[in-house]
């Protein structure tokens, strides 16, 4: 019996474009178990961010997924830097932990962040996840985001803002009102889909059929 497999579609890229990154555990499995996995994680991170030229505008580690926004300078330096990322951090947590098999579940998922609004929507969806899933009261609670880099200047050598970003002050305001819910919805849509950020708003099909097929 013969069996024939799919291609993997390649991602949507654009150097020089910010992208929304999401990557789960296993089955939805923790993916960090002490507060030395979040920092070596962050580490690494740091690394290859440099060693494959991307820009880290915000990220947070959640206790079974990741959340990033960073921006690629080249074609290929994201998928790169998420591929070193994931494999040695996934082999310091089995030999730690004494396990096998592997620890995130499958690709990562992402999409592209074009516009100022959806950059900025981004950024706060990111930060406030650990309010979402009811672990703090306030995104500034939480140890392992770039929330207190970006809104309250704390240094934070991972961290490079967006152009977006409107600085200490007006961006720690925004998050005085509630992220659009609607914003919110399209953003794990796009991400899950692979799409540009917003298109599935105003016109789904004009905008796959301009980049073709659909990324995952």
């Amino acid at each position: 019996m013969r069996f024939c497999t799919m291609p993997r579609t390649a991602r949507l890229v654009v150097p020089g474009i910010a992208l929304h990154i999401r990557q789960r555990g296993h089955n939805r499995a923790p993916c960090f178990f002490s507060d030395g996995d979040y920092a070596l994680y962050l580490g690494l991170l740091g690394l290859f961010t440099r060693e494959h030229d991307c820009t880290v505008h915000a990220y947070c580690l959640m206790t079974n997924h990741v959340h990033l926004l960073l921006t690629p300078r080249t074609d290929d330096g994201c998928a790169l830097m998420m591929k070193r990322l994931g494999q040695c951090y996934a082999q310091h947590v089995n030999k730690a932990r004494e396990r096998t098999g592997s620890l995130w579940e499958g690709r990562y998922r992402s999409c592209l962040v074009t516009t100022e609004r959806y950059a900025l929507a981004c950024y706060r969806y990111v930060e406030c996840n650990p309010v979402t899933a009811g672990m703090v009261g306030h995104p500034r609670d939480y140890r392992w985001s770039s929330y207190r880099a970006n809104a309250e200047g704390r240094p934070d050598r991972l961290i490079q803002p967006h152009p977006a970003y409107p600085g200490v002050n007006a961006y720690r305001g925004l998050f005085d009102d509630q992220l659009d819910a609607t914003l919110v919805d399209e953003l794990r849509k796009a991400t899950l889909g692979g799409y540009v950020a917003g298109s599935l708003r105003k016109s789904r099909g004009r905008q796959m059929r301009k980049i073709g097929t659909v990324p995952i």
